[in-house]
């Protein structure tokens, strides 16, 4: 029988912060009952991580997301999030669109240039985490993200706050990485021995 979690209304993280307290419950089947895509999103990359199928229905503008186990497609999921480049264990967090004070062109330049060299790299990071000012790089400087993609495509978990696209109308602007949430954000910086802050 299927767990019902109401979660309209409320704002992320927490409808990612219940689905998960039922998964650790032992939760076999979850349907979580949402009003905005951000949280569907999430609620997608959670059952993903947690070797769970998704299926959303959308109806008036609210949306039901489907979490079940027993699909033959999570371990198809798993199979290929292995295959990816190895990375180090380490975060980058990116909270302002220009690297240092001064000159915004200046700046501009120098974020770009700091993910050309990380992408050129032998020791790339696990996670790059944009949250604030920073979720301008990802949908604003071209070029910057050339190398993003580049960074994505060997194996770097790229996570853009979803909260923050929001509140700078940028949602429908992200050419890279996935919305995300402060709860995910401060796991992979948990999750990582060390962050760089940008």
């Amino acid at each position: 029988m299927s767990k019902m979690i109401d979660a309209k209304g409320k704002n992320c993280p927490m409808p990612v912060i219940m689905a998960k307290k039922e998964i650790d419950a032992g939760a076999q089947e979850l349907i979580i009952e949402v009003d905005n895509s951000i949280a569907v999103e999430n609620l997608k990359k959670l059952a993903n991580s947690q070797g769970f199928f998704t299926n959303v229905k959308e109806e008036n503008g609210n949306f039901s997301v489907v979490f079940n186990k027993d699909c033959e497609k999570c371990n198809e999921i798993l199979s290929q999030l292995d295959k990816k480049t190895s990375v180090g264990n380490y975060s980058v967090f990116v909270g302002k669109e220009i690297i240092g004070s001064g000159s915004e062109e200046l700046g501009k330049n120098l974020m770009k240039m700091f993910f050309y060299t990380l992408s050129e790299s032998d020791d790339i990071p696990k996670y790059l985490l944009f949250m604030n000012d920073g979720v301008k790089v990802p949908t604003n400087n071209e070029q910057a993200i050339e190398h993003l993609k580049e960074l994505e495509n060997r194996g770097v978990e790229i996570l853009v706050c979803g909260a923050c696209l929001n509140f700078y109308n940028l949602e429908e602007k992200l050419e890279v990485g996935k919305i995300s949430n402060m709860y995910d954000i401060t796991n992979a910086m948990k999750a990582t021995d060390k962050v760089i802050t940008l």
